[in-house]
């Protein structure tokens, strides 16, 4: 009984959190991977995009709400979600027009190009704050659990209980079925194949008749409904705060590094390698250890290597680390 408490308690507090933390970062670099991989520059305004879709769901949801349009037991959200992909679409499909499109057919650098989407990362931050206001929004409804601690006691006559939020099963299932399909996008149709033969060579394909400024449109369409997705996902699990997305930018980017910039498949593998890698460091797991020894070995502390306030330094580390051992990242991407 002690092994299967402790394995609860593990459950509970680190394996269900990572891999719910994990999906969401997954979508978010795969966002950043494919603007990394066929426009070729690092965007640093991903982060406030996801917040800016975020927030355009919450007033749809807010409108929604108030004509008493529900989907219960799910999140009124996902209804609203549509809005928001499609505002920020629009969003970012305009500022490539008056932004990006100007330094893309001068042929500039990247470096141009990032120092542009800093530009763009600012403008946007104040427009979500503009918006939606600074403060946190909680915007989930429906049912909260799908089922709670008391009825998991219940059901197991266990010590330690587990709860499974709807949240995170909605996380969960919405990225499997976006990664999937990303992929088949990718791989099947034939304009995935066109985007991945503008970003293994440009000339070449433009040589084949591939229109780049559609494979543009198409970058930045795919791009701003995985930052939505991401950004939705992420303020139903916890809650929203444009200033939290902002932060969320260096693990996605740490993700998008890890797995190697320019892989679909590697931004997957880099979200969970990065959220497991947080959650085990600055988890304490006295109860878990607890339950593992014999009576009499308990630890007196925490066995916390890092506070929870130093979350983000542990992304920060593992990007450093990638990029000092292996660049090019776990499935060799384009150099980071």
């Amino acid at each position: 009984m002690d092994i299967l408490n402790a394995f609860v308690v593990f459950a509970n507090f680190v394996l269900l959190p990572a891999l719910t933390y994990g999906a969401q970062l997954a979508l978010g670099a795969l966002g950043a991977t494919l603007i990394h991989g066929i426009l070729r520059f690092s965007n640093f305004a991903h982060g406030d995009t996801m917040a800016f879709g975020t927030a355009i769901t919450i007033l749809a949801t807010w409108v929604l709400q108030a004509m008493g349009v529900s989907i219960a037991p799910l999140p009124t959200a996902l209804l609203a979600m549509p809005a928001g992909i499609a505002a920020t679409i629009l969003v970012v499909l305009a500022t490539d027009r008056m932004v990006y499109r100007h330094y893309r057919v001068r042929k500039v650098s990247s470096v141009t190009l990032v120092m542009a989407s800093l530009g763009v990362m600012f403008v946007m931050g104040g427009l979500v704050r503009t918006v939606i206001g600074v403060d946190d929004r909680q915007f989930a409804d429906g049912a909260r659990f799908v089922f709670t601690a008391a009825q998991f006691r219940e059901w197991t006559g266990l010590t330690e209980t587990l709860a499974l939020r709807s949240a995170q099963v909605i996380t969960l299932v919405t990225t499997a079925i976006a990664v999937i399909w990303l992929q088949w996008f990718l791989k099947k149709t034939r304009t995935g194949k066109s985007m991945r033969a503008f970003s293994d060579n440009e000339n070449l394909a433009l040589l084949s008749g591939i229109n780049p400024e559609r494979v543009v449109v198409i970058v930045w369409i795919l791009s701003a409904t995985l930052a939505t997705l991401a950004g939705v996902l992420y303020g139903l699990d916890k809650s929203f705060r444009p200033i939290t997305y902002f932060q969320l930018l260096l693990p996605i980017f740490a993700a998008a590094v890890v797995g190697g910039l320019g892989n679909p498949l590697g931004a997957v593998v880099g979200g969970f390698v990065v959220a497991f890698s947080e959650v085990f460091v600055t988890y304490g797991f006295k109860k878990v250890v607890a339950y593992l020894l014999p009576a009499g070995l308990q630890p007196d502390g925490l066995l916390q290597l890092l506070s929870t306030d130093y979350k983000i330094a542990v992304s920060f580390t593992v990007l450093v680390l990638v990029l000092l051992l292996k660049p090019t990242g776990i499935f060799g991407g384009k150099s980071s």
